[in-house]
């Protein structure tokens, strides 16, 4: 089958945070993009060349090709679309897509014949067949595939990473056929520097993405599992780890909190899907059980300490980054809250009113010296790495640090 040619490919992208905006920044260099975002605020600090995460430089985000928006009816010109929205999970750890819907219904109202729809949000094998197109055939009254076609290629973003950036990170790519799976493929090879890698169906695109983090989330699970056996036993876990990782075909993971957006929630997606074909996910869902409740075990390790007074060292989910998505370092302040504790947390990169507007957690801006009974250090900052001195001022006489991150070379 032969797509009609387009004469201008002017793409629009759904979607402008951490993976909309990079995905709109590089194809920018070569094509009019037009990115839009339902948060008007979002829309406005771009526009004036500010990202609040950090990840871009004012130079980088205002382009001649870039045009930033929240109506978006300013991307009825487009003719490929790419929807970039968030696919988080609910309460009961189901699939929450309300994004993802009300994206489609979006593009819906302006997509036009011969137009290509292309998904990078994470979603459960079939979801793009199964619930995102006839969603779009409903809102348009056109046909996939005869009217309008589309695809799907994972977005493989890593906030907080100066090298891997989105250009020199392979692409995987799909299509609703032959020649629309080429389009797509063509489209991002023209911009990413590491190459594409175009699979046979939407499905295996689908699936590629999910298990790439179920399976770092299986592996952490494993070394979180680890540090408390070896705990018990008096030997330092991180130790074992660089001795084992001497052997050439050993995986190198280390103890941590599992939050963030992807490998806390991927893994729930698939197991949705996994129990609606009639498999029971136990591995999938084991390791989502050990990474979900090791809080709890660094939680214990703090109470065992004597007093009452806590300093946590970072409260976004990962090292050098600002996200606060899905972060584990508040399952800790508030189970040690409920037990009476005073706890302040020390995170000089995050956005202390975001901290304060998403988990109601007031930061504090300092230090203080000789104030805190356990320090513990939840996440790997490079900054901290500069501050040992400093944290190790803050604690009271006969005070102890749980070194989570092993800044300090102690037993986990």
């Amino acid at each position: 089958m032969k797509l009609a040619k387009h004469k201008k490919k002017i793409i629009g992208i759904l979607g402008v945070g951490y993976v909309g905006l990079p995905l709109a920044i590089c194809l920018a260099n070569k094509y009019s993009v037009k990115s839009f975002d339902a948060s008007k605020e979002r829309i406005d600090e771009l526009k004036v060349g500010f990202d609040k995460n950090e990840e871009f430089k004012k130079k980088e985000i205002i382009q001649k090709n870039l045009f930033y928006t929240s109506s978006i009816n300013d991307l009825s010109i487009c003719n490929y679309f790419i929807i970039a929205v968030p696919t988080p999970i609910k309460k009961n750890f189901k699939p929450d897509l309300q994004y993802l819907k009300k994206a489609n219904i979006l593009v819906s109202k302006i997509i036009k014949k011969n137009d290509i729809i292309i998904y990078e949000s994470t979603v459960y094998p079939g979801l793009t067949d199964e619930y995102c197109i006839p969603q779009i055939e409903k809102y348009s009254g056109l046909i996939s595939n005869k009217d309008f076609y589309y695809g799907y290629s994972p977005e493989r973003v890593n906030p907080g990473d100066k090298l891997k950036t989105i250009s020199n990170i392979v692409k995987i790519t799909s299509g609703s056929n032959k020649a629309t799976s080429q389009k797509i493929d063509k489209l991002y090879k023209s911009v990413i520097t590491a190459g594409t890698f175009n699979t046979t169906s939407i499905k295996v695109a689908e699936s590629a993405k999910v298990i790439e983090n179920i399976q770092r989330d299986i592996n952490i699970a494993l070394v979180n599992e680890l540090s408390m056996i070896f705990a018990k036993m008096d030997i330092d876990c991180n130790e074992v780890i660089k001795a084992a990782a001497t052997k050439w075909n050993f995986n190198k993971f280390t103890p941590g909190l599992v939050g963030g957006h992807c490998i806390g929630v991927d893994p729930y997606y698939l197991a949705y899907k996994s129990k609606q074909v009639g498999v029971n996910p136990k591995i999938i869902l084991a390791g989502r059980h050990i990474n979900n409740n090791y809080f709890k075990y660094l939680a214990k390790k703090i109470e065992k300490n004597k007093g009452k007074s806590v300093l946590i060292m970072g409260i976004s989910f990962k090292e050098n980054c600002k996200d606060l998505r899905n972060t584990q370092v508040v399952k800790i302040y508030e189970h040690l809250k409920k037990r009476k504790y005073k706890v302040d947390i020390y995170d000089p990169i995050v956005d202390k009113d975001e901290a304060k507007k998403i988990y109601n957690i007031r930061l504090v801006n300092k230090i203080t010296k000789n104030k805190y009974d356990s320090v513990l250090i939840a996440v790997a900052h490079k900054t901290f790495f500069k501050q040992k001195k400093t944290i190790q001022s803050a604690l009271k006489k006969n005070g102890k640090i749980v070194d989570l991150k092993n800044i300090f070379k102690k037993l986990l």
